[in-house]
């Protein structure tokens, strides 16, 4: 008969455990509503414990809000295979994915919580949001993009934003009808510019060349012919 004998962590991996408990805490609920006891009775160890590896909960905040911005990060990166549409439907349900576990979490951090202010937490979630940028204008094969799509971009992110929390506040909507609607209202905001800008024009031209009969742009197009006649 052998006893357990329960390993002991070392420092980077009890850090790591602790912002993984944290995160799970934090995907339930707000992280204000979380406690250091909760999130050392999650992990098995003392209070004081906890506060070894971090000064406070903010500071253990900050380090769940590393890793998951980092996660968040990752759903914008996609293969350049297939069509626009495709892609960016793809990525709307690996972000929505991520929106649906960390919920309270995503909630806290976009309308404020423990962080709010913090300038290491603002930077975070800058990151994320430049990552999504470059994302998309890899895709669209721009290195040098002109004013009015840099602005068509960065707010097609915010309303990808300020969708997800509205969402969140009930789920009245369909998810997979959401995640739709936002890769129609990129095409929607591109065809807009366009109508102002000749750069606009040739890109969307180029955006919808590739676009097969059952795809998001296209389905869009449909949409509008029947509303029109």
């Amino acid at each position: 008969m052998t006893t357990g004998v329960r390993r002991r962590m070392g420092v980077e991996e009890r850090r790591q455990q602790l912002i993984g408990v944290a995160l799970e805490l934090f995907a339930r609920r707000s992280p204000d509503e979380v406690s250091i006891d909760e999130i050392a009775s999650a992990a098995g160890i003392s209070r004081p414990l906890v506060y070894h590896y971090f000064p406070g909960k903010l500071s253990l905040y900050e380090a769940a809000l590393k890793r998951a911005a980092q996660d968040l990060a990752s759903r914008f990166e996609e293969p350049h295979e297939g069509s626009l549409g495709g892609r960016l439907l793809r990525v709307m349900r690996r972000f929505f994915d991520f929106v649906d576990e960390h919920g309270p979490g995503f909630s806290a951090l976009m309308r404020g919580g423990p962080a709010v202010g913090s300038s290491a937490t603002n930077a975070l979630i800058d990151s994320v949001r430049q990552v999504a940028y470059e994302q998309i204008l890899s895709h669209l094969r721009v290195t040098d993009p002109p004013a009015r799509l840099e602005l068509l971009i960065r707010s097609w992110i915010s309303l990808v934003e300020s969708t997800a929390l509205i969402w969140l506040d009930g789920r009245r909507v369909p998810r997979g009808e959401l995640e739709i609607q936002l890769v129609h209202d990129f095409a929607a905001l591109a065809a807009v510019a366009a109508a102002y800008d000749e750069e606009m024009t040739a890109l969307l031209r180029r955006m919808l060349k590739d676009e097969p009969h059952d795809g998001p742009f296209t389905d869009l197009a449909a949409r509008l012919i029947t509303l029109a006649s």
